[in-house]
């Protein structure tokens, strides 16, 4: 399977238009898919090349042999599969035999809002590096595939009440996926992805605010920034963040925000004015009732009773 680069993905729409493979299975909604992938009618093998996808992607395979590969990692395809990737992953298929292969595809802003907001604390199997294939007995993907042909009933449906059954039915999957494969996953001591993730984060942080201090950059990042240079939605980014440190990316900004901050107040006379709009903040009242929040006090008391220390 050949690398195509590095684009990514944000809807399996995306990709399939860019592909050329059809897409009138997709409803108008991109963010959400569910369907049969056998109702492609592409020949075999049929082969997705290796994408970056920037959504989840949970397959249930009934009848169907082949293989998938995430990031670096492969697994076996067979009858009475069930896998799901979450964003960020590089991914790919190939299918020498396909009777039916059901896919649901999801943002995770529809995953947050039509489940509840807090989804990754319920499930935080979601948030797993990678979730190895597994073939389940006969009658436990009899369970999964009552879910997912309803999910499929709603999402082709008129119902006004479309969006809501597909929420609790995404529910229901979600709560028969941690019955049988999510009760012993601990995000805080699992490796790999999340924590590449968290690495990547704390780098940048640490080099992002390097640069600032020597001049080679103007303002501090905000979370959509640490969140595009590794091509992540800004709330997963924070969500890794929080469930593999313990604290949220706010509190790991806003920590080298004052840090930064105190530094130029003590070992430099850069105007508090300009010190506000470095830190991105657009009024210097601001930047001072922020100070004063985390310091108990001002920037300009600060720097008299600190300026000079540091040498």
């Amino acid at each position: 399977m050949k690398h195509p680069g590095s684009r990514l993905y944000q809807t399996l729409h995306e990709q399939y238009q860019d592909l050329g493979w059809p897409v009138a299975l997709m409803a108008a909604q991109p963010d959400f898919t569910v369907f049969n992938l056998a109702d492609l009618h592409q020949p075999l093998p049929f082969t997705a090349p290796l994408s970056r996808l920037n959504f989840f992607v949970f397959v249930f395979v009934k009848s169907a042999r082949g293989r998938y590969v995430v990031d670096e990692q492969q697994f076996s395809l067979w009858p009475g599969t069930v896998y799901f990737t979450n964003p960020g992953h590089f991914r790919a298929f190939e299918y020498q035999a396909l009777e039916e292969v059901y896919l649901v595809t999801l943002s995770e802003d529809f995953l947050r809002a039509h489940v509840h907001p807090a989804v990754f604390e319920e499930f935080p199997f979601l948030l797993a590096e990678t979730f190895p294939a597994l073939t389940v007995p006969p009658a436990v993907f009899a369970e999964f595939e009552r879910l997912y042909l309803q999910l499929h009933r709603e999402y082709v449906s008129r119902s006004p009440f479309r969006q809501r059954l597909m929420g609790h039915l995404l529910l229901a999957l979600l709560l028969k996926l941690n019955e049988h494969f999510g009760l012993d996953y601990s995000p805080i001591y699992e490796g790999n992805r999340s924590s590449d993730i968290v690495r990547g984060f704390k780098r940048l942080l640490e080099q992002h605010y390097r640069d600032l201090a020597a001049g080679r950059a103007e303002q501090a990042f905000r979370v959509q920034d640490y969140a595009d240079a590794q091509q992540l939605h800004p709330n997963y980014l924070s969500t890794v963040i929080k469930v593999k440190t313990g604290r949220t990316i706010g509190t790991w900004i806003a920590d080298k925000n004052i840090a930064e901050a105190k530094a130029l107040l003590q070992s430099s006379s850069v105007a508090v004015k300009e010190i506000a709009y470095r830190l991105g903040f657009a009024e210097p009242a601001h930047f001072s009732t922020y100070f004063k929040k985390h310091t108990l006090v001002s920037p300009l008391r600060y720097r008299k009773e600190n300026q000079g220390l540091a040498s």
